[in-house]
């Protein structure tokens, strides 16, 4: 029985190849790409292709969207010598890559996560407001598995947290001897490696993270219905306080949608002898367009952008403490409606509207909600033009017209 075992991720570097969604002989998305990734036999028996998201050199182990590991024929190899009973290798077709190549789907979880001997776990609580969530991972790390609950499994994903692909010492080393490209190794086994008074600081922030979650999900809850369907998946680092950048999407009660950054309120990590409110705001769009998939959307996208940029610069979020604040920001992916010549989509952020409150509080202090609003070319043209005072008379065309602090793909712009 194997006893060491190590998590699986893609080496991210610039210059390779990056895979898109998986798609069906007549390129339309698969309606489950999730079924690569949760330890079952997939249900999909159909020709696949994957799409090039971004053009690069290829790798021997690279992951698709939703996780989904693709692998050489080299690299399948490995897999069907050392564990053909762990895994399902199924073909793909890669754009303008002759292959073969195939998608490497693990068979077999175990409930295995030894939560103490790990560095950081979270839970989702009922207060999140999703409730087949409740007592469910939330985040983890520096994750150490219990060997004695896998058998004799070298390939596996934990039950708890199937995003983690696990694989066994002897299939580590087979491909590092055969000079797999693409993969790089976290150990799940051994001894703990966190240091006990930064777990203690690490618990403690934590605690005051867990605080200001709890009291914004009880202002979303206010605002409209929470849904598994609304999930948008967090990302870890960035300029947020709190160093993870979260998102929650809710359908408000006459239909719109509200999306909602999740984070620039958090406590800063390095302040953890009291509670804090981060930046003491939080951004949140609306539309009453129809989305299909919340969080591959425009909306989210665009908040994604706008939300990146007043993390990352001060004098944006000082700006906005005195009023509104008009901005750009790529315009790559958005509807073409909306973007200018010259490449950018230009937003209104903080325009008020009685639908939505203004302020709300956390433990860590009072926490702005400021609304952001894209803006037709047409009207950051007049903006420019019209110079200082211009937003007034903008948000007040805009309160006029019925249109308020919705965003819409298209619609008349109410400036000539």
């Amino acid at each position: 029985m194997p006893t060491h075992y190590f998590d699986l991720y893609e080496r991210v570097a610039e210059g390779f190849w990056c895979l898109g969604h998986p798609l069906d002989a007549r390129r339309r998305e698969l309606e489950d790409p999730w079924q690569f990734s949760v330890g079952e036999p997939a249900h999909f028996k159909g020709l696949i292709r994957l799409p090039l998201s971004v053009e690069g050199e290829a790798h021997d182990y690279s992951h698709a969207a939703f996780g989904t590991p693709v692998v050489s024929a080299k690299l399948a190899t490995v897999f069907q010598e050392l564990a053909p009973g762990d895994v399902e290798l199924i073909p793909v077709e890669v754009d303008s890559h002759a292959g073969p190549y195939f998608i490497l789907n693990a068979l077999r979880t175990f409930p295995c996560i030894d939560t103490e001997a790990s560095a950081e776990v979270d839970y989702w609580t009922e207060e999140d407001g999703l409730p087949e969530k409740v007592g469910k991972l939330f985040s983890i790390s520096g994750m150490r598995i219990d060997p004695s609950k896998v058998g004799d499994a070298k390939v596996f994903r934990p039950s708890e947290w199937k995003g983690s692909l696990i694989v066994s010492e002897d299939i580590k080393d087979a491909m590092e001897r055969a000079g797999i490209t693409g993969a790089k190794f976290e150990a799940v086994t051994g001894p703990p490696t966190f240091d006990p008074v930064r777990r203690a600081e690490t618990r403690m922030r934590a605690e005051l993270w867990h605080q200001a979650r709890l009291a914004r999900a009880a202002v979303w809850r206010e605002l409209g219905d929470m849904s598994d369907d609304f999930y948008i998946p967090p990302v870890v680092g960035g300029p947020w306080p709190g160093e993870r950048q979260n998102w929650t999407a809710m359908q408000r009660p006459d239909g719109h949608m509200l999306i909602v950054t999740d984070g620039l309120s958090d406590p800063f990590n390095d302040i953890l002898d009291r509670p804090t409110a981060g930046f003491g705001l939080e951004l949140a769009i609306e539309t009453p367009e129809p989305l299909g998939e919340v969080w591959k959307s425009w909306p989210v996208h665009l908040l994604e952008r706008v939300a990146y940029e007043v993390a990352e610069f001060e004098k944006l979020r000082v700006t906005l403490s005195k009023g509104t604040l008009s901005m750009e920001v790529d315009g790559v992916g958005m509807p073409e409606t909306l973007v200018t010549p010259e490449g950018r989509v230009a937003v209104l952020i903080g325009m008020e509207t009685d639908s939505l409150p203004s302020r709300f509080s956390i433990p860590g202090g009072e926490v702005r909600l400021l609304t952001v609003k894209a803006l037709m070319p047409a009207e950051l043209q007049w903006l420019l033009r019209q110079g200082k005072g211009a937003a007034a008379e903008l948000i007040r065309r805009f309160k006029d017209a019925g249109e308020g602090h919705l965003s819409r793909s298209w619609r008349q712009p109410v400036v000539s």
